[in-house]
């Protein structure tokens, strides 16, 4: 990782573990998150060990094909504790998302295991309030492969 690039990410990082008080202010969870892109071996699994360390979290790799639905995953977060990296590796071919933006026909609903929407519910909406000092971090080798909405 470029100098700057680590700096800048440490500095978010401090920024964060500091803000408590800020979000309990404006009255929202206490949580960041990441998105990291790039080919096999670039170190994206490695930097989140590094964010780990740095901050002493916890780190739950949430593989989403064991997911059977949105329920389930709902569950999981509210299972994962304070102080954690909840990291979703490989988003792009883990499960069928549609994207909202294709032309395709959308896929029966038995034959979705979780939803988009349940994804984003998960990032920003509702369910992302279910633990505090949470990071969560989607990793992908094809970015291009993904709905807009989850950048």
């Amino acid at each position: 990782m470029e100098p700057e690039m680590n700096a800048a990410l440490v500095e978010d990082l401090e920024r964060f573990r500091k803000r408590n008080e800020y979000y309990m202010r404006v009255g929202k969870a206490w949580k960041r998150g990441y998105f990291l892109y790039g080919l096999p071996g670039m170190g994206k699994s490695s930097l989140v060990a590094a964010m780990a360390n740095y901050l002493k979290f916890d780190i739950f790799d949430l593989d989403l094909r064991e997911v059977q639905c949105n329920s389930d995953l709902r569950r999981l977060l509210i299972g994962t504790k304070s102080r954690s990296i909840l990291v979703i590796e490989d988003i792009d071919c883990s499960v069928e998302l549609q994207n909202r933006d294709s032309d395709n026909e959308p896929k029966a609903a038995e034959d979705n295991k979780i939803s988009i929407s349940a994804i984003l519910n998960f990032i920003d909406g509702l369910w992302s309030t279910c633990e505090e000092e949470r990071i969560v971090v989607f990793m992908t080798n094809h970015k291009d492969r993904l709905d807009p909405a989850l950048l």
